[in-house]
């Protein structure tokens, strides 16, 4: 790169993005790469504060900073992604579809531990939308040697993605909800409705709720009769807790092959319950589930809504960041719940 004065550069082809910032207005490129400079366009430069320029002079074994960041893109991402750009040096990493983003992080940071290269994500574990941007790249100078985004492409050669997409799959979702007091009419049910619309937001179908009283056998009997009815993931609501009359647990565990967890370092929801029958999973819901907007519900259920099993090891890993703050406006997944 060759700087020179702004004008002595008419005509000459400017070797990188300038970045032009009104504070609270805009911020972006006012003149791209590749821009031919005008006459016109040196007063604009001098009220940006350029009164030098480079121009871009790249020998045979180096890459100019946008190029560079195609291929550290590339590189890096599986084809779940779209990638646009360049814009001032930096590629932006879209979701193709909604889905469960997945973070290669071991690789993230050998990736961010390279001199003059960095890659910036959102959280491991986040189910973001259609065109959400979950990634950027770049790298620090204007150009860089070759060398360097090879080394950069042979590190993630043969190596699971640093990020990639799980599609959330359309399961048939079985709801039990438990509990004499519900069963028998003493109170209303308020807790179904809650897990009927968590379910069909992930984009699965909700079964008809059924119920149960606070006895063990009946509640066994109607996991097997939602097993039988074509359920692949059913919830159960009601009688978590360690109360004389809260049956659910020994329930599900009798019903069950594997017991993930009974309890969860998470608040709201720490009496939470994994198991599994056979390959379905069974999940004892906490009642905080029926008042709290996001509780450990929701980080388990994103798994398993994309046909994850989670290991013990992973839901007490929950426990770092899994205290809710109960913000005045919930902003989840935008907040440090499991983060």
């Amino acid at each position: 790169m060759r700087k020179i004065a702004v004008e002595e550069a008419v005509g000459m082809v400017l070797g990188h993005d300038l970045t032009k910032i009104v504070p609270d207005t805009f911020k972006g490129a006012a003149f791209k790469k590749g821009h031919v400079l005008r006459k016109e366009d040196v007063e604009a430069l001098r009220k940006m504060g350029k009164n030098h320029i480079w121009v871009l002079e790249l020998a045979a074994d180096e890459l100019h900073e946008n190029d560079a960041a195609i291929r550290i893109a590339k590189a890096t991402v599986s084809e779940d992604f779209i990638l646009e750009g360049p814009s001032e040096g930096k590629i932006s990493i879209l979701a193709k579809k909604k889905g469960l983003l997945k973070i290669n992080t071991d690789l993230l940071e050998e990736v961010n531990n390279r001199e003059r290269i960095m890659m910036a994500t959102i959280r491991h574990h986040t189910v973001v939308e259609e065109n959400k941007m979950v990634a950027g790249t770049r790298i620090i100078p204007l150009k860089i040697k070759e060398e360097e985004i090879k080394a950069v492409e042979a590190l993630c050669h043969g190596q699971e993605p640093l990020l990639q997409m799980k599609e959330l799959l359309r399961l048939k979702v079985g709801i039990l909800v438990t509990g004499t007091e519900v069963y028998t009419g003493l109170i209303e049910d308020k807790f179904s409705q809650v897990l009927v619309d968590k379910v069909r937001q992930m984009g699965s179908e909700a079964m008809d709720p059924v119920f149960a009283p606070d006895e063990e056998e009946v509640i066994e009997s109607k996991i097997g009769q939602l097993v039988r009815e074509g359920a692949q993931l059913i919830l159960l609501a009601g009688g978590m807790s360690v109360d004389a009359d809260d049956v659910t647990p020994k329930a599900i565990a009798n019903a069950s092959t594997e017991i993930i967890t009974y309890g969860a370092p998470v608040l709201p929801g720490a009496m939470l319950m994994l198991a599994y029958a056979e390959e379905i999973p069974m999940v004892g819901v906490p009642a905080c589930a029926m008042y709290h907007k996001i509780t450990v519900l929701d980080l388990v259920l994103q798994r398993l809504m994309v046909g994850e099993k989670p290991t013990k090891r992973e839901i007490s890993a929950l426990g770092h960041g899994g205290l809710c703050q109960h913000c005045e406006v919930c902003h989840y997944p935008v907040c440090t719940l499991s983060r």
